[in-house]
């Protein structure tokens, strides 16, 4: 087994900086983690778990969806990580799935030069494939043979993509430019549920199911409970929630999360914006449930950057739920948003860490609050 200060595995680049992990053991990641966590969480810290992880053998070649820049090196493509000015070429990196792998060292070799595939970054989403190339129209294609073709299939590629966003550097992907080159413009993971090629999905889907497991258990949905699902994604946890009994909506942003979202649960009430923009339609919602007895419950998986200020007072002052479940993904918004909430009157039961990102710092936590004036609030409504 790797341990630590050994050295790197097979086919990791050492100037490439995605995984300031590789050098651990599983043991000294997790350790490292956890000091994080109980430091940034503070007076939560008494409430944190030990980290749930995975083997050591399946913290590699895990990640199924990747976001890679791309640059010419005069003779092919290198595909990987940006650092400073220049990319750093991972065509063989342990931590990807061998199909991204197979599929970088494919395209890197056969796509034109730039001056006829201006190419800028290589996406990968599960069996979506995405090329984001800096131009306007239509670059050479004649390089997409059938050969070119069967390999990325046998690959596990079922819809390849080309973007054009003319803009492309830091933001990525832009609204339009959204070229199918071959395949189907969705596919459907092993929960059977349907994604596109920017649908967010967790990677390590063994750890995340545990999370909806506790979610659910602490949650504990039925039929007399009604849940309000905001940032809820492709409908993952929305079918957690229903496959109990429990009335449930779904708030996301994303257009084509909830489009994929619409097309698995066809039953489910979903809505598209921010959340904070759906409060009014949330209020309805509440309001039909509970004159039907429901509980009132919450689940939440929000971005890096936290609840939106005007949801997080809502849900406080108002909203004022049995209990509540907050995927997190970041250990200071949890923070801030956890002290607000606590100052409201809600307890922070517990905080369940998962290691979602094995061999870099980042880590997952579940956050598990409760209400105890919540049967009081019902009493006087």
């Amino acid at each position: 087994m790797i341990t630590g200060a050994s050295r790197l595995r097979e086919g990791c680049v050492e100037s490439c900086p995605a995984c300031p992990h590789r050098r651990l053991s599983l043991q000294e990641s997790l350790f490292q983690k956890q000091q994080f966590l109980e430091k940034r969480l503070g007076e939560f810290s008494e409430v944190v778990e030990p980290i749930r992880s995975l083997s050591e053998a399946n913290r590699w070649n895990y990640r199924k969806k990747v976001c890679l820049a791309a640059e010419y090196n005069g003779q092919h493509w290198s595909i990987g990580v940006r650092k400073r000015d220049q990319v750093i070429p991972i065509h063989d990196c342990p931590v990807h799935h061998e199909q991204i792998n197979r599929n970088i060292k494919l395209l890197s070799k056969v796509l034109p030069e730039p001056e006829n595939f201006p190419l800028a970054y290589f996406i990968q989403s599960g069996k979506q494939l995405t090329l984001v190339a800096k131009c306007r129209e239509l670059p050479d294609l004649e390089w997409m043979t059938e050969k070119v073709i069967n390999e990325l299939q046998s690959n596990d590629v079922e819809g390849f993509w080309l973007h054009l966003f003319p803009s492309a550097g830091k933001k990525v992907t832009g609204k339009g430019g959204w070229h199918l080159l071959f395949g189907h413009s969705r596919s459907t993971n092993e929960d059977g549920l349907v994604y596109g090629p920017q649908s967010f999905q967790q990677i390590l889907q063994e750890l995340y199911k545990n999370s909806l497991e506790e979610a659910q258990s602490f949650l504990n949905t039925g039929e007399d409970t009604a849940i309000i699902d905001l940032y809820c994604g492709i409908g993952t946890s929305l079918k957690k929630w229903t496959e109990f009994g429990a009335e449930s909506i779904g708030v996301e942003l994303g257009g084509e999360a909830l489009e994929c979202a619409a097309i698995s649960l066809p039953e489910e009430q979903l809505l598209r914006g921010r959340c904070a923009l759906r409060i009014p339609q949330l209020r309805e919602f509440i309001a039909i449930s509970k004159t039907a007895g429901k509980e009132i419950l919450l689940y939440m998986n929000p971005p890096r950057t936290g609840l939106e200020k005007e949801i997080s007072a809502w849900i406080a002052k108002e909203m004022k739920p049995a209990r509540m479940a907050y995927l997190s993904c970041s250990a200071g918004t949890l923070y801030r948003d956890l002290q607000f909430q606590q100052s409201q009157g809600f307890v922070v039961q517990r905080i369940i860490p998962y290691d979602f990102f094995p061999q870099t710092p980042h880590v997952e936590m579940l956050a598990l609050l409760d209400n105890p004036n919540y049967s009081d609030m019902q009493n006087l409504e």
